[in-house]
């Protein structure tokens, strides 16, 4: 009978089976390192690219926040020049208006009326005067109110009757008045009389 030995075979395929599983087992594992470099280096990718459009997104922000602040800087100035454009004008205006003033009320004074004082305070005018009659003082009072291009919004602060002189022997009576009235600054006539010349609309 003839005996085989063998432990050399099965010691050779176990040696053989374990080099096989270390081999499979690097194998994997360089496998994984390899996916998860590719992971790591696409998230890396993503990451940065995100960053950049972060990084662009503020830099757009910031050039908007800057060409706000030119806007409203701008805005500003406009708004300061027209400001003093408008005082120019009317200091430019304003010297004229006594001129205005008077040439209103020589043409609107009736007949009976004298005035004693003419004080003007900005765009306001008080008259003080004496009338022969309180009728007058009520003319006076329309012709002030009346298509006057620089006097506007009479307002008869005070009537007292009295007489021309207590110790003479004239004792004729007269009203004396205080009546306040309103200058117009050309640019405030110029405003109406603009939107009256523009054709309103739904009328035939």
């Amino acid at each position: 009978m003839i005996l085989i030995n063998l432990l050399p075979h099965r010691e050779a395929a176990r040696k053989k089976q374990k080099e096989q599983f270390y081999t499979h087992l690097v194998m994997s594992a360089l496998l994984g390192g390899l996916v998860c470099g590719a992971v790591f280096t696409w998230y890396q990718g993503r990451m940065a690219a995100q960053q950049d459009r972060n990084a662009f997104l503020k830099a757009e922000i910031a050039k908007l926040d800057n060409e706000i602040k030119d806007v409203a800087s701008l805005q500003s100035e406009i708004v300061s020049l027209r400001a003093r454009q408008t005082a120019v004008e009317n200091l430019q205006s304003d010297r004229n208006l006594p001129v205005h003033l008077l040439e209103a009320l020589v043409t609107r004074l009736p007949d009976g009326v004298y005035l004693r004082s003419v004080k003007q305070e900005k765009q306001s005018v008080l008259l003080v005067g004496s009338a022969q009659s309180q009728e007058r003082v009520s003319e006076l009072l329309r012709n002030l109110g009346n298509d006057s291009p620089w006097l506007s919004k009479p307002e008869l602060v005070e009537i007292v009757a009295a007489r021309i002189d207590p110790k003479s022997r004239d004792q004729r009576r007269v009203s004396n008045f205080t009546i306040r009235v309103s200058l117009v600054r050309p640019s405030e006539t110029a405003g109406p009389t603009s939107e009256a010349g523009k054709p309103s609309k739904g009328k035939v």
